[in-house]
């Protein structure tokens, strides 16, 4: 199999974590999105999305969306179990999970998209009006993860799980899109130190 990827972006970055941290090792594809090349032809014909990741299996079979992806290795490899393993964890760890990837990841994707310069040639039309409307949401629900992370070591509590991936990717995806994370939250500033210090981090 193969993995098709897309560097620094926020959801290839997503499945490179949590390979690591599963103790997972695929080859790894790199394909430029400066370049768009994530849009040609001959990415286009593996996912008519153009957008990565994209995991390629062994019969030619392909897997796309980064979270898919991700349950494609869990269900193959359950330990560490990242998605839980009680129906109450399963159904935690989900509910947080699109929590943050809705109302987080997302919204600061549409910051960055329609606000930054580089990214002119990727979104069209750029709606700079569109990207700044999203900054208070994001300042809104970065106040609400802190509150919940008052409790906790980790997002769905004592153990990492895919949420916490997705969270830290979020948190590091506000440097490129400009955004500053307020001093004041002190629990996201304590759990994002944490997950940075994370062998999995650099992936």
């Amino acid at each position: 199999m193969k993995l098709y990827d897309g560097g620094r972006a926020p959801n290839p970055r997503r499945v490179r974590v949590f390979l690591v941290e599963k103790g997972i090792s695929v080859p790894l594809h790199s394909i430029d999105m400066a370049a768009l090349e994530h849009r040609g032809a001959a990415m286009t014909a593996l996912n008519p999305m153009g957008e990565l990741p994209v995991l390629e299996l062994d019969d030619g079979t392909i897997i796309t969306e980064s979270i898919a992806i991700c349950r494609y290795f869990e269900a193959w490899h359950p330990e560490p179990a990242l998605f839980g393993r009680t129906p109450l964890e399963i159904a935690t760890i989900e509910m947080w999970q699109r929590r943050i990837e809705l109302r987080l990841m997302n919204v600061i994707g549409q910051v960055f998209r329609h606000t930054h310069p580089g990214m002119a040639k990727a979104e069209v039309p750029q709606v700079p009006e569109w990207g700044e409307a999203n900054r208070p949401r994001v300042a809104a629900f970065m106040s609400l993860l802190d509150g919940h992370l008052a409790e906790r070591s980790f997002i769905c509590g004592d153990a990492i799980s895919v949420a916490d991936i997705t969270g830290m990717i979020a948190v590091d995806f506000t440097k490129p899109a400009r955004i500053a994370v307020p001093p004041e939250l002190e629990n996201l500033h304590r759990w994002h130190a944490m997950m940075k210090a994370r062998p999995s981090a650099v992936a």
